[in-house]
């Protein structure tokens, strides 16, 4: 698949997407200072139109969208009737279409589940070619021109790791990724074009995938292409803080959201992993995870981040302790410490306060009333 960034002097493109630009630590620095611009041609964008869009999507999402103001950013996931994830999108109506922003593997199959679920309701989806999506972390970054046919500004403001209403976060602490800041701006698609020219005569300065990434990971936020497999529900991921809204009305996943939330414990849990870089071994992700010699899970996310080094996420058992570990490579095992992300009591625990308990003399002791 060719790119209209492969012109860029450095410019490395894999499988249709800017990977880097030669330095992806220096990208990184140059995302955070509100620098550079990175062509996100790993994303797509789906549109639903129609005057029932925002409380039919209500009705099948994890999210309350339909009471949303245009340009407000807001997330939602697909459950399966299990509460396992199928679908993550990034959502923003503009007061005539709300846009859907996806990871592009899994476009045309959301698209597809979405338009069986119609039935009767007023509703025409659509994967839109005619758009790109730019990622930086401000809109205003190199003069990006929003697509905005309904005038207005089609601006996706990452509300990760923020806990909006109705949502839930089991993350405890000062979170590392207060610091990110990240916007998906879907422009015309002829501005890919536009950006590779001024990139290209050093008016525009670009990063890619690989720096996205690293911010991404060392802010513990989930991806849908990374984290997210056949078994994952949202609260192994502490994706009920953005993404549920677990107060609103039903949908399909909603019992299996609000049992494990009230009532119990997800089976694995998503944690933080820091690599020892010493021998320059960068695991894949899909790398068996192991404390103790004992498998615990599998890494998810790896990356190398400007100031911590190589880092990555990793889902394991709900019970794995936090402290040294092992990822296996074909190069052998690479050292590893684990930081919680989710607590292992994430769920009951966490959403019932429990009161402190009594001994059976204390309780005796105790005044019985007035």
């Amino acid at each position: 698949m060719a790119s209209a960034f492969e012109r860029v002097p450095g410019a490395v493109v894999e499988d249709g997407i800017l990977m880097h630009v030669g330095n992806p630590l220096v990208e990184q620095r140059r995302l955070v200072r509100g620098d550079a611009v990175a062509p996100l041609e790993n994303r797509s964008a789906v549109s639903v139109t129609g005057p029932d869009r925002l409380a039919w999507l209500d009705s099948i999402t994890s999210q309350a969208v339909a009471g949303l103001v245009p340009g407000e950013s807001s997330e939602l996931l697909i459950l399966d009737p299990n509460g396992h994830i199928e679908h993550a999108a990034g959502f923003i109506d503009d007061g005539e279409t709300a846009w859907l922003l996806v990871d592009s593997a899994d476009a045309e199959p959301l698209v597809a589940w979405l338009t069986k679920m119609r039935f009767r309701m007023r509703v025409e989806i659509r994967l839109v070619d005619e758009v790109a999506v730019v990622g930086a972390a401000s809109p205003d970054t190199a003069g990006l021109a929003a697509f905005s046919p309904a005038g207005v500004p089609l601006v996706w403001l990452d509300p990760w790791p923020g806990i909006t209403a109705g949502g839930y976060g089991y993350a405890v602490g000062e979170h590392p990724g207060q610091a990110r800041e990240w916007a998906e701006i879907i422009v015309e698609a002829s501005e890919r074009d536009r950006i590779a020219d001024a990139a290209a005569a050093g008016e525009v300065t670009l990063a890619g995938l690989l720096a996205v990434e690293a911010l991404r990971i060392a802010a513990w936020r989930p991806s849908w292409a990374r984290e997210v497999d056949e078994r994952s529900l949202p609260h192994e991921l502490d994706w009920l803080r953005t993404s549920v809204h677990l107060s609103k009305g039903c949908y399909r996943g909603q019992e299996t959201v609000a049992k494990v939330h009230n009532l119990g414990h997800p089976p694995r849990r998503l944690v933080a992993v820091h690599l020892d870089g010493a021998d320059s071994i960068l695991p894949p992700p899909g790398s068996e995870v192991r404390v103790a010699g004992s498998e615990v899970g599998v890494l998810t996310s790896v990356a190398l981040h400007m100031d911590d080094g190589p880092i990555g996420l990793a889902l394991v058992r709900r019970t794995t302790p936090d402290g040294d570990a092992t990822v296996e490579t074909a190069e052998g095992a690479v050292s590893a410490r684990l930081e919680t992300i989710v607590p292992p009591e994430a769920g009951a625990a966490a959403s019932v306060p429990r009161l402190p308990r009594l001994s059976r003399r204390a309780s005796a002791a105790a005044p019985s009333g007035s």
